[in-house]
C-alpha cells in the first residue's frame, strides 16, 4: 500500500473509542478492522474481510493459540469435574489467613507457573477464584495479580515459551550467531525493566504501599462492602466458569491438581518449550488415568473435555478478532509508521527509551505481543547498529515493550485469558490494571534513560 502516514492509526483509535463506549471487545475489534479494510479495499472491503479472516484462521500461530487455549480449558474442566481444583483451593485455605496472604499466594503460584503466560493466566485464575472470594477480593484485583505474573514472569525466566520464541528471533535477525540466541536473550534479562517492575510492584500493591487507584479502588470497595466479588456485567463469564461442577461421587484429591500441572510444566520444558505438546500429554495422561481408575465414566470424561473447550469460546472469539485487526494493521503499515515517526528523537543514549515507548505503544494498540516484533525487530536492530547503541540494552527494551502490550491491552491474549479465568470482562480487567501498568512503564522509561546516560 501507499504510505498513509498518521491515517494508519484510524482503525485502532476506533477500536479503543468503541471499547470505552460499549465495553464490548469483539464488536469494537471487528468494527475497527472493517474500517481498515475499507481504507485498503474500498468498496471491496467485504471480500477483503473474507480474505483476512481465512488468512488469520489458516495461520499456524493462530491455530496454535486456538488449540492451546481450547485444550487448556478442557484440562481445567477435568480438574474441576474431578474435584481437584476445589481440593487444591481447600489445601491453600489451610495456609491462607487473610486477604493479603491470599493475594501473595496467588502471586507465588503465578511465579511457579513460569513456563507459559497462558498456563499462568488460566491455571492460577481458575485455582484461586474461590479462595480470594472468601476474603472479598474483587475479581479485578485477582486478575491484576494473575496477569502481573503471566507475561512478565515468562519473559524474565528464560526457560519458557517466550524465551524460545525470542531467542529464535534474535538469531533470525542476525543479532546473534546460530546457537547463541538463548545466551544473548539471557544477557538481556537484566534490562527487561518493565517485566521486573511489573512483577515486583505486586507485593507493594498487596501490602497497600501502592494503594488501590481509580477503577481498582471502586472494584475493591464494591467487593468489600457488598460481597459481590464478580462485577455485574461479568455474570455471563462467571456462569461459563461455573458450568462444570465437581462430580459428587468422586473423592477430591490434591494430587489430581498437582500431578497434571507438574506434568504439563515438565513436558513443555522437555519438548523444546512447546506448550501445545505439553497440554496434549497432560490432558491425555489425565484422561487415561481417570478412565483406568474409573474415577469418571468415559462419557462423563469426554463430555467434560468438550465442555471445557466450549468454556473458552468467548475469549477465543476476542483473540481471533484481535488477530484480524493485527492483519489489517500489518497491511496498513502501523508498526513501521510508528517507528519512523519516532526516528527524529533518536540518539544512541535515547534509543532504548524511545524503542520501549514506541514499541509499547504499537504492542498496546495492536494487542500483539509476538507477531508485531517479527516486523519491527529488523528495523530496531538496524537503528541500533547505525547509531552504535548497546544492542543488548535495546533487546531488553524491545522485550519490555512486548510485555507491556501483553499486560495492558484489553484485547491482548494474556488479558483476555486472565479475565476469563478470573471471572471479569477483558475491559474491566484492563481498565483497573492500566494505572499500575503506566506506573511501571514510566519507571521503565526513567530506568532506560538513567542506564544510557550514566
Amino acid at each position: 500500500m501507499e504510505d498513509l502516514g498518521a491515517l494508519t492509526l484510524i482503525p485502532t483509535l476506533i477500536v479503543f473509542t468503541l471499547a470505552i463506549l460499549t465495553h464490548r471487545p469483539i464488536e469494537s475489534l471487528i468494527t475497527g478492522s472493517l474500517v481498515g479494510l475499507v481504507m485498503i479495499h474500498g468498496s471491496g472491503f467485504v471480500g477483503g474481510f473474507a480474505e483476512a479472516s481465512i488468512r488469520v484462521m489458516t495461520d499456524d500461530d493462530v491455530a496454535w493459540v486456538i488449540l492451546v487455549c481450547g485444550f487448556m480449558g478442557s484440562l481445567i474442566g477435568i480438574l474441576i469435574r474431578t474435584g481437584a481444583t476445589s481440593s487444591f483451593t481447600a489445601l491453600m485455605s489451610s495456609y491462607v489467613r487473610s486477604e493479603k496472604t491470599a493475594l501473595m499466594a496467588t502471586w507465588g503460584l503465578g511465579i511457579l507457573m513460569f513456563v507459559d503466560d497462558y498456563l499462568n493466566s488460566l491455571a492460577v485464575g481458575s485455582a484461586m477464584r474461590n479462595l480470594t472470594d472468601k476474603y472479598k477480593i474483587s475479581r479485578e484485583k485477582l486478575a491484576y495479580v494473575v496477569d502481573s505474573t503471566a507475561a512478565p514472569i515468562s519473559v524474565i525466566i528464560p526457560f519458557s515459551t517466550w524465551g524460545v520464541f525470542f531467542a529464535g528471533l534474535i538469531v533470525a535477525n542476525g543479532i546473534a550467531p546460530e546457537g547463541e540466541g538463548f545466551a544473548t536473550y539471557i544477557s538481556a534479562i537484566p534490562y527487561m525493566l518493565y517485566a521486573w517492575v511489573a512483577v515486583l510492584m505486586v507485593p507493594l500493591v498487596i501490602s497497600g504501599i501502592v494503594p488501590s487507584i481509580g477503577p481498582m479502588k471502586t472494584a475493591e470497595t464494591r467487593a468489600r462492602t457488598t460481597g459481590h466479588t464478580v462485577p455485574a456485567s461479568a455474570a455471563h463469564i462467571e456462569a461459563a466458569n461455573q458450568s462444570i461442577k465437581p462430580n459428587p461421587d468422586v473423592k477430591p484429591r490434591v494430587s489430581m491438581f498437582v500431578v497434571p500441572m507438574t506434568v504439563l510444566v515438565l513436558a513443555t520444558l522437555y519438548f523444546d518449550k512447546d506448550f501445545l505438546v505439553g497440554i496434549y500429554i497432560a490432558l491425555g495422561g489425565t484422561a487415561i488415568y481417570i478412565l483406568v481408575t474409573r474415577m469418571l465414566s468415559m462419557n462423563d470424561t469426554f463430555d467434560t473435555i468438550v465442555d471445557g473447550f466450549k468454556m473458552m469460546i468467548e475469549p477465543l472469539g476476542v483473540l481471533v478478532a484481535a488477530f484480524i485487526l493485527k492483519d489489517v494493521n500489518d497491511v496498513l503499515g502501523l508498526a513501521p509508521y510508528v517507528v519512523t515517526a519516532m526516528q527524529p528523537l533518536l540518539t544512541p543514549e535515547s534509543l532504548p527509551a524511545v524503542v520501549f515507548a514506541s514499541m509499547a505503544l504499537v504492542s498496546f494498540m495492536t494487542g500483539s505481543n509476538w507477531g508485531v516484533f517479527v516486523i519491527v525487530l529488523p528495523i530496531v536492530t538496524a537503528l541500533a547498529n547505525s547509531l552504535g547503541a548497546d544492542i543488548v540494552l535495546v533487546i531488553g527494551a524491545t522485550l519490555s515493550a512486548s510485555t507491556f502490550g501483553s499486560h495492558a491491552c484489553f484485547y491482548s491474549d494474556a488479558t483476555v485469558l486472565t479475565a476469563q479465568a478470573s471471572g471479569c470482562t477483558p475491559f474491566q480487567h484492563a481498565i483497573t490494571q492500566i494505572p499500575y501498568a503506566l506506573i511501571a512503564a514510566a519507571i521503565s522509561v526513567a530506568g532506560y534513560l538513567l542506564i544510557a546516560y550514566l
